[in-house]
């Protein structure tokens, strides 16, 4: 027995079924107490298999986004005067906007909690499936200076052109310079219609 489980064991990793190989033990002594099909244990196999691929997925989507400390919005203080009411913030973690690839603008001073809002939609999002990334405005513009230099920018711009969601803060923090501007302007129109944003930024469009 200790063999064949050797043997499951090695081929699961060389499939990089990790999942798999992490539960078998307990999958294989619940089945000796429970005695389930073998469609049942099977289907328990690839439950497991699945489960720990989309945790690995989650976690790396995380990782990638970027969000800033606070960005969950379970912990959303509703009786601070931000301009945004209960049922609005309901609303938007419907995401109903994502899905229809509308943008969001949040305007307002600073400490009135659009990064956190922005964050928490964020990550709203990225628990749903979606790809999204949380950027400061100057690390965009860093990435947009140096993808035809380095291919840590190369790999992180074409990161931005894949995202589903782009959240952009601090937008108008500091003047751009005219090659930025542009740069920033042709990564806007390439993910028009297919990206939707979250802009915050403390200055009134005008």
């Amino acid at each position: 027995m200790d063999t064949t489980l050797n043997r499951i064991t090695e081929q699961a990793r060389e499939l990089r079924l990790s999942g798999l190989v992490a539960d078998l033990p307990v999958l294989l002594e619940q089945a000796r107490k429970q005695e389930p099909s073998y469609t049942d244990f099977a289907l328990g196999l690839f439950d497991a298999e699945l489960a720990c691929r989309r945790k690995n997925n989650l976690e790396r989507r995380l990782k990638m986004a970027h969000l800033p400390l606070l960005h969950d919005l379970d912990r959303y203080d509703h009786q601070a005067i931000n301009g945004i009411s209960k049922k609005q913030l309901q609303q938007l973690r419907q995401l109903i906007w994502l899905d229809q690839t509308y943008n969001l603008l949040l305007v307002g001073p600073s400490g009135t909690g659009k990064t956190f809002l922005a964050g928490g939609l964020c990550y709203d999002a990225i628990k749903q499936g979606y790809t999204a990334l949380f950027r400061r405005m100057d690390d965009i513009i860093h990435t947009i200076k140096h993808k035809d230099i380095t291919t840590q920018s190369a790999r992180e711009y074409l990161r931005l052109r894949k995202a589903q969601l782009l959240v952009i803060d601090d937008i108008m923090m500091f003047p751009l310079e005219k090659e930025a501007s542009v740069g920033l302007f042709q990564l806007i129109d390439q993910l028009h219609e297919q990206t939707s944003f979250i802009i915050t930024t403390n200055k009134n469009p005008k």
